[in-house]
């Protein structure tokens, strides 16, 4: 049995669309580029800051309100890191912004504006939380 393949226009044309496809996707995959990235997989213990130095500052037209708490961390905040304040209870934090601190190593010095009237039979008790 033999069987003859022809050749015809119909079957040239479709070899050539395929072709031009093959050449078209191979092209587009080749110009594709993907940038440089990290991952990673690790883990470390997570130690608990030390705050000292508590101080608050009293207003000074409303000795009964404060106007500034300002207290030590140890170790020190990182650049990027935060800082949250209650002094309620129920537990209720200070906006985001409400401290400052400049990053250090050994430690960091925090300073925290209080949302205005907040007096000092208010204070429930100190939390603060930290984190990098």
């Amino acid at each position: 049995m033999n069987q003859n393949i022809t050749i015809t226009p119909r079957r040239l044309i479709l070899l050539g669309i395929f072709g031009l496809m093959s050449v078209l996707t191979y092209g587009f995959a080749a110009s594709n580029t993907v940038p440089a990235s990290v991952a990673g997989d690790g883990e470390a213990a997570i130690s608990g800051y030390t705050v000292s130095n508590v101080h608050y500052g009293l207003d000074t037209t409303t000795p009964s309100n404060i106007s500034t708490l300002t207290f030590t961390v140890a170790p020190g905040i990182p650049a990027g890191g935060a800082v949250r304040v209650s002094v309620a209870t129920p537990v209720s934090y200070w906006a985001a912004g409400a401290c400052a601190f400049v990053p250090g190593v050994g430690s960091s010095a925090v300073t925290c504006t209080p949302p205005a009237g907040t007096t000092v039979l208010s204070l429930g008790n100190l939390r603060v939380v930290s984190a990098q």
